[in-house]
């Protein structure tokens, strides 16, 4: 009776492994056909995607970054329609960079110092002694900029050049004093100083011209004007034993050296 029921129980679970294998097997077959059919669907609709060979990803991560790189250095942004267009440098931010750097060597343009804040100011004619005065440029500086920085950056520096326009042109509206400021910084740069020349005066000249010299000092230059050295500032001592002013000094040193030769003796 046993041995019955254990060879029952063992048929029943063999069946039972059939018919799932059987299952699986009808799935997987299942799935491999609708595979095809979309397969076929892809294939119908781009005729040429099997003769193109598929690029690894590696290939894809790289045109990305290089994509990335070039929108980045031509100043664009990959964000959507519109959104790709150039930045370009206006005249005013141009202007700004030019007396920014002016100066400073280590200087990198974005960012200003007071002094050539006040150069700006002064050689682009923001000044004018009467509304505007550099005391007043000093003090709208201090204004706009961080209590923790000592330079403006270029958006301070607008707000900046808003507050001296409503004081330049007190009869405009605060748009139309700004646009007036703008135009006369636009494409300006950093005015160069020649070199100091010396002014001639009555003075001076007679305390460079050596002919009016006397004392001690008129023995310090020759007839030309050039200095002696050390003879025009020293005493030296003659010790070649001639009195002072003697005409005939080193005559006698060449009769006594004068060659005798060919003469008898």
């Amino acid at each position: 009776m046993g041995a019955a029921e254990s060879t029952r129980r063992t048929q029943k679970s063999s069946n039972t492994s059939i018919s799932q294998k059987d299952s699986n097997s009808y799935s997987t077959m299942g799935d491999q056909k609708d595979n095809i059919d979309d397969f076929k669907v892809q294939t119908a609709k781009h005729p040429n995607m099997s003769a193109v060979p598929l690029r690894p990803h590696s290939e894809h991560s790289k045109d990305r970054t290089s994509k990335r790189l070039s929108t980045e250095s031509n100043g664009t942004s990959d964000g959507g329609m519109g959104s790709s267009t150039p930045v370009e440098i206006t005249a005013l931010e141009e202007s700004f960079r030019r007396f920014a750097i002016h100066g400073d060597t280590r200087a990198t343009g974005k960012d200003m110092h007071g002094k050539n804040w006040s150069k700006l100011c002064k050689d682009c004619g923001v000044i004018d002694g009467k509304n505007v005065t550099l005391t007043d440029v000093d003090i709208v500086f201090s204004k706009v900029k961080k209590k923790s920085c000592r330079t403006i950056t270029f958006e301070e520096f607008k707000v900046a050049l808003g507050e001296l326009a409503r004081k330049k042109y007190k009869e405009k509206t605060g748009e139309d004093a700004e646009a007036e400021v703008f135009k006369l910084i636009e494409g300006k740069a950093p005015v160069i100083a020649g070199v100091t020349r010396a002014v001639a005066s009555p003075t001076v000249s007679r305390l460079t011209d050596t002919t009016k010299f006397t004392g001690s000092h008129k023995e310090r230059f020759d007839q030309t004007g050039r200095g002696k050295g050390k003879a025009g500032r020293v005493d030296l001592v003659d010790t070649s034993g001639y009195v002072s002013g003697y005409k005939h000094r080193g005559t006698y040193e060449k009769k006594v050296n004068k060659p005798t030769d060919g003469r008898p003796m």
